[in-house]
Formats: C-alpha cells, structure tokens, sequence
C-alpha cells in the first residue's frame, strides 16, 4: 500500500484517493484461515467510543470528497447515514465489532461515488482487469 496518491480536485483524483481510504478502512487486512479482509473500521472499533469516532471522521472525508464533485444531497445524505449507522451499531459493545466486519459502510459509498463518477464523468473511469 506505498501507491502514490495524487493531489488534484478532478474527479479521477477523488476517486483513487476514496479507493485508497475504502481499502484501508474496509479491506487491509486479510484474516488468515478465514480468507476475509478487514480493515481499521473493524480493527479500531475494538476501542470503545474512541475507535468509532475516528473510523466515521475519516468515513466522512469521503463524504466531504462527495460534496465537492456536486453529488446530489440525496446520495450526500444516502452516504451519511451509512456512516451513521455504522458508527450507531459498531458502537455496542462485541455485537458492534461483529457489525463493523460484516457492513461496510465506506464500500457502499465507494460505490455510490462511483456511479455518480461513471455516469457524470466518464473520463474518470477505470477499467479494472
């Protein structure tokens, strides 16, 4: 994960950089024996309170990034209360942590952005193979 990421406000920039805090926040790590990934939104909710503030702050970057390519309130709004349901649910003790591995909040988001990002900016797309 030593990928360069670039520092511009056209929408293939904010798209590689919430690619890059999707995959850190969701999917770093892989579980050994189990073949899943996890990322700091699972590992850091073991911290109680603290873990999930800051797993959502960094969630909401991602909203910020959102709001300034001019993505419509709705999906704004669609894309907060993901947020704000992970970070509701992952802050209940154990049943939490187990919440925060299962919903993935900063993916469902990812994919939002980048239905926005395929069908208003084509030139933003990335054929992936």
């Amino acid at each position: 994960m030593t990928a360069e990421l670039p520092l511009g406000t056209d929408p293939a920039s904010v798209r590689r950089r919430v690619e890059a805090l999707e995959l850190l926040l969701e999917r770093a790590v892989r579980i050994p024996g189990l073949n899943r990934r996890i990322g700091l939104d699972a590992i850091a909710g073991v911290v109680p309170v603290l873990g999930d503030v800051v797993t959502a702050a960094m969630g909401l970057y991602a909203v910020w990034e959102a709001r300034n390519l001019g993505l419509p309130r709705w999906k704004l709004w669609r894309m907060m209360g993901n947020i704000g349901i992970d970070t509701a649910i992952g802050a209940v003790p154990l049943a939490g942590d187990l919440f925060d591995v299962l919903y993935r909040s900063n993916t469902r988001n990812l994919k939002i952005l980048r239905a926005h990002l395929d069908k208003h900016h084509p030139s933003a797309r990335v054929i992936e193979g």
